[in-house]
């Protein structure tokens, strides 16, 4: 029978999502995917021939590049070999922008794409652009004079067209506004500092490298990454105004200010700022509204004359906290009424912002602005957010719950949402009705693990995330393992942690919640398509790596999870880590951080932390810079306390920032909730190095030191890695000279004769030992001394596959000694087995050694733990031990107990390390 002449006309334009037609032929088979690949070049010179000039050519752009860079973009396609990390491994594959159109039917590509990339090219070459230098692969988007370049990348997403980045770890983002402009600050001298300052998306991205994209767009990269971020300009880009974004601030002397503002700063292409309030900038004059009681003047930027007829009464506020459209955040209302009169907040706020000393009312007198209440009220108007995102009224996160309070303390009179109110009260006082134990937990709760279940129960039933920062070994998996049962949830939990840790989670599991359908995720699994989905349906619990988590976080995404739970969440402490980046895109209704140490190194950790488990908790990195980094930075140090910071001033700091964190992070310590703990004996052993060492090490030492001190005393940023690289060399001699360089293995190790004698003892006594080492080189050496003597040992580091059989082995007793480095080993085993500990390395963070000593003496330990720390004496080993009694009150400054705080390794640190 004929095929019906309306068939034939329509089966062209029908789509068949199957395989096959409606007439049961073949479909097409699927086109090869095509990409652009954004790149970001260095401009560098080369010989063209001995008899030839010198011309210009480019490479791949590195974080050490010094020379002019360029964002060049070129066509790639998917390669043959194992994906990357990132995800598809696009490939150049020798395409080119103008061959592209003669290589659809050879390399399956689809038409429509195709004629993309040829509109591209097209456009580029008659946009005053073209491709970049002899290099027909690549096109110079610096070039790209036409603005019609972001309405072809929305066009090239709508094709499937993916637009990538380049690198091992590649961030490519297409914003959707960029905008620059100059910030003010002013000194107490009447020195104004100009700084440049970039923003996409309202996100600033200053200090990197900048570019421009014809004039009307910009692009910036950070490394590592690359992280690249592009978007249309709001402003028109010149060569000057790119020049001026990318130099250092500007200063204007305190006596050519007024020259400043009143000739250059109205003609700027570059709109000016003062994020600290420090300088005031006048708008335009504008005739009072109707029912208006106040109105900023227009004058010269500079301070308004003193007016005599001020209004003398204390000033009353009236602040209201209402529900907004948005869930997460609550409107804040502010009055005041002053003699009667009242004042709208906004063109109080503007004043205040201005940094205006006075405002002037509508009939004529001046309300004074340099009273107390105000000045506390722009610090907790600071807090709540940042002050360029109040255009559309002041607001407060529901996280925010500490800050209510501060604003009811400076209010005359303040009234807050009911279930506001209610979070408030629980979350600042403890939750009245406690958690019942839920069903299918195995273990009896202690009473102060019941407390953290109903803290992490109330949490949860509240939407709100948080840190469980118990002390290590105080079961934060089994309160986790409790949470998880008590949601009962009809969604998985997806929890990630380090791939050592992974199986104990499965173990744990199975050993307390053994109802729970738990299932650990490798990346082999997820090559299969649908694989991990189909995992999170038929199980309860998903454990995975970090390293899982971010390489397959496209996977992570299809997934609706009931909660991510973060374990030693100190993998997310850098913000500009990729992992960071992932734990906080995911999509899901609670979040719970699991670490023992929330803070290593700065405080600036714990904000990552909250960021993801608590956003708006906290404001921008900028703004938590600036209110608590910066103000605490040196406060140990009196001389380099920043201009205007007292110690008085980081006291309150500190309290502020304790009352703010107190809801959203419980930390219990092991000297508070398990007194029943035996005792931990520590002991220092000092070794004496062999003469030969000696003269060795003093050798090595005083060529370190004049290399060395140098630099730190002149740029100590920017030479961190020869410091560190230098300060490690020392390190490993102190323990053994044989572990630098093979020609001195003749060079005897007092270090390892002394714990071979301490460990000979101790296995004929019977008793069990951990020996811990950050350098894994120096652990095999002990294997061998160990072979030697015939004492039976199991050792585990990053390059063990079999981890949970080696574990295994040493708790079943199969051998006295467990040799482990400190990064593999130092977190997430308990090894209550042993009861002695040796530390052959001491370092200056006393987080990593507390880690390493809490395998043994943790809950479940029945023996006296003994911990030994073995230090080479007269060696940087001592100054490291001194160095790490002064930080080791970090914790207890910030979460416990009340003091001050700073980086934990500064300048002053490292020269005190070589000046031995």
């Amino acid at each position: 029978m004929a095929e019906s002449e309306w068939k034939r006309k329509l089966r062209g334009l029908a789509r068949a999502d199957a395989t096959t037609d409606a007439a049961g032929e073949a479909a097409p088979p699927p086109r090869t995917p095509l990409g652009v690949q954004f790149e970001v070049r260095e401009v560098v010179r080369r010989g063209s021939g001995r008899w030839q000039h010198t011309s210009n050519t480019t490479v791949a752009a590195t974080a050490e590049s010094i020379g002019a860079l360029r964002l060049a973009v070129r066509p790639v396609m998917p390669g043959r070999s194992a994906a990357k990390p990132s995800g598809t491994n696009w490939v150049g594959a020798n395409l080119t922008w103008a061959g592209l159109q003669y290589q659809v039917h050879q390399l399956g590509l689809d038409p429509a794409q195709v004629r993309w990339f040829t509109e591209f090219a097209a456009l580029a070459r008659a946009a005053s652009g073209g491709f970049l230098g002899q290099d027909g692969a690549r096109i110079a988007l610096d070039e790209f004079g036409s603005p019609l370049l972001w309405p072809l990348l929305r066009q090239a997403r709508e094709l499937g067209v993916a637009l990538v980045g380049v690198g091992r770890e590649p961030v490519l983002r297409v914003g959707g506004q960029a905008s620059a402009r100059l910030d003010a600050s002013a000194a107490s001298d009447g020195t104004v500092t100009l700084s440049p300052v970039v923003s996409i998306d309202a996100v600033d991205v200053s200090g990197l490298r900048l570019g421009a994209i014809g004039a009307h767009g910009l692009w910036a990269v950070e490394w590592p990454g690359p992280i690249v971020r592009l978007a249309p300009a709001e402003q028109a880009i010149t060569a000057e105004t790119l020049k001026l974004l990318a130099s250092d601030p500007l200063v204007v002397p305190g006596a050519e200010r007024a020259e400043f503002f009143a000739d250059f700063a109205p003609s700027l292409p570059l709109p000016i700022t003062s994020a600290d309030a420090s300088v005031w900038l006048p708008r335009p004059p504008a005739a009072p509204e109707d029912g208006e009681a106040a109105r900023l003047e227009t004058i010269t930027p500079g301070e308004p004359p003193a007016p005599e007829d001020y209004l003398t009464a204390t000033p009353e506020l009236e602040v209201t906290l209402v529900p907004s459209e948005d869930r997460d955040w609550l409107d804040l209302g502010f009055t005041v009424h002053v003699e009667g009169r009242e004042v709208p907040f906004s063109t109080l706020f503007e004043a205040l912002a201005g940094g205006r000393k006075s405002l002037r009312l509508v009939d004529g007198s001046y309300l004074r602005l340099n009273q107390p209440v105000f000045a506390r009220l722009m610090d907790l108007i600071a807090e709540a957010d940042a002050l360029r995102e109040w255009e559309a009224g002041p607001r407060i996160h529901r996280t925010q719950l500490a800050l209510w309070s501060d604003f009811e303390d400076l209010a005359d009179q303040a009234s807050a949402a009911v279930e506001w109110r209610e979070q408030v009260t629980a979350l600042t006082d403890a939750p009245a009705e406690a958690a019942p134990v839920p069903e299918g937990l195995t273990a009896e709760l202690r009473e102060y693990q019941r407390a953290g279940l109903t803290w992490l129960a109330y949490l949860y039933d509240h939407g709100l995330g948080g840190i469980l920062a118990d002390d290590m070994g105080l079961g934060k998996t089994l309160q986790t393992l409790a949470l998880i049962l008590h949601a009962q949830a009809d969604r998985p939990w997806l929890v990630v942690a380090p791939a050592s840790v992974v199986s104990n989670w499965v173990a744990e599991a199975a050993k307390f919640a053994p109802t729970l359908r738990v299932a650990s995720v490798a990346r082999t699994q997820l090559r299969e398509k649908r694989k991990l989905t189909a995992l999170a349906r038929d199980n309860d619990v998903i454990v995975m790596s970090y390293n899982l988590f971010r390489l397959d976080f496209d996977d992570v995404e299809d997934v609706r999870w009931a909660g991510l739970v973060l374990d030693e969440a100190q993998f997310v402490k850098n913000h500009r880590s990729r992992a960071h980046e992932c734990a906080k895109a995911l999509d899901t209704p609670f979040k719970l951080a699991i670490t023992g140490t929330p803070l290593e190194n700065n405080v600036l950790e714990l904000w990552s932390i909250l960021d993801i488990v608590a956003p708006g908790l906290f404001p921008s990195i900028r703004r938590f810079t600036e209110q608590y980094v910066r103000p605490l930075s040196h406060v140990r140090e009196p001389d380099a306390v920043p201009a205007g910071i007292s110690a008085a001033d980081a006291q309150r700091v500190i309290a502020r920032l304790r009352k703010r964190v107190r809801p959203f992070l419980l930390r219990r310590t092991k000297a508070l909730v398990a007194p029943e703990l035996p005792a931990k004996q520590e002991q220092v052993i000092r070794v004496e190095l062999t003469p030969k060492h000696r003269r060795l090490y003093e050798q090595f030492l005083q060529r370190e030191r004049q290399k060395l001190l140098g630099l730190v005393k002149e740029d100590f940023d920017r030479q961190k890695f020869i410091l560190f690289r230098s300060l490690t060399l020392l390190r490993m001699l102190a323990l053994d000279a044989a572990l630098i360089d093979e020609q001195y293995e003749g060079v005897p190790s007092a270090k390892l004769d002394a714990l071979l004698e301490q460990l000979a003892e101790l296995v004929d006594e019977g008793h069990r030992a951990l020996v811990f080492s950050q350098f894994t080189s120096y652990l095999r050496r002990v294997e061998a001394r160990l072979d030697d003597a015939g004492i039976a040992y199991e050792y585990l580091d990053g390059s063990t596959t079999n981890r949970a059989d080696v574990i295994a082995r040493f708790k079943s007793g199969a051998a006295p000694v467990f040799l482990i480095s400190l990064k593999a080993g130092g977190f997430g085993i308990n090894l209550t087995e042993a009861d002695y500990v040796f530390l052959l390395d001491p370092w200056w963070n006393p987080a990593s050694e507390a880690q390493a000593v809490d395998r043994a003496h943790r809950i479940g330990q029945a023996s006296a733990v003994n911990v030994y720390r073995l230090v080479a004496d007269g060696t940087i080993e001592d100054k490291v031990m001194k160095l790490r009694d002064e930080k080791a009150e970090l914790f207890g400054q910030v979460l416990d107990d009340d003091g001050t705080f700073s980086e934990l390794l500064s300048a002053d640190d490292v020269r005190g390390l070589l000046e031995l």
